[in-house]
Order: structure tokens, then sequence, then C-alpha cells
């Protein structure tokens, strides 16, 4: 599976099993009713699917920019720590609502939903790959 129709697949995949993993750990965590944890959970994973296209929308229009597209450890880095910073961003005061406690608890549990979707990216990648094949690699800019 290639293009538009992988990278589809992917993102519903992703956020959909993200979901179901997200929304029990919330109401493990935070008792207010699985409902309502996976609820919250949908819209985090809303915002996320947003926040991704505005992104990488911004990100990769300032790369083509740039006098070396190459991607580097330094620009991957630089990638995602505007995405993840963004979106604490965003999430860290839904979630002080949502869930009626302070801004530094909801930071401490944007924190933790990073640190588990950190390796659930990696496992879910993984598979997504082993199950769907590798995408094909994009040439190389010719020199002009």
């Amino acid at each position: 599976m290639q293009g538009i129709s992988r990278r589809i697949t992917q993102a519903l995949l992703y956020e959909g099993i993200a979901v179901l993993c997200v929304g029990p750990l919330l109401n493990g965590l935070f008792q207010q009713g699985l409902g309502y944890s996976t609820a919250l959970a949908v819209v985090i994973s809303l915002v996320a699917l947003a926040w991704n296209l505005v992104f990488n929308l911004g990100f990769e229009r300032w790369e083509r920019r740039q006098a070396d597209p190459t991607r580097t450890g330094r620009r991957r880095l630089l990638h995602a720590l505007g995405f993840e910073g963004g979106l604490t961003l965003m999430l860290t005061p839904l979630v002080a609502v949502w869930l009626g406690i302070g801004l530094w608890e909801a930071l401490v549990t944007d924190v933790g939903l990073f640190a588990f979707f950190f390796f659930y990216a990696l496992v879910f990648q993984w598979g997504f790959d082993r199950v769907f094949g590798v995408p094909t690699a994009h040439p190389k800019p010719s020199a002009v």
C-alpha cells in the first residue's frame, strides 16, 4: 500500500487503537467513567490529527525553503520538539478543564501520555509496516 491510502489507513488505525488504549488508561487514573475518559481520548486524537496536518504543512513549507532539504537528525529533533511542544500547549489546558484538575497535574498527565505514545508509536509503526509493507522511498531531488 502506497500514497494517500497508506497515510489515511495508518492515521485511522493509529488513532483508533490509541483511543482504545488511552480511554481506559485515563479512566483508571481519574475514575471519571469509561465513556467520559474515552470521549477525552477521542478529542485528544482529533486535536493531534488536526495539529499533525497543520504543523507538517508548515514544517514542510519551511523545509522546502532551506538551502539543504536533507532531513538530518537535528532537523528531525526540531520537528519532534515543535510538534510535541505545540500539542502539549494545546492539550494541557484541555485536559485540565475536561478532568477538573490543575494545570500542573494536566501537564504531568500530558507527559505521561507522551511517554506512552513514544513506545506505542514504535510498536505500532513496526507492526503496520509488517502488515502493509514499507512505503516506497521518494527519489532524491536532482541538482539543477
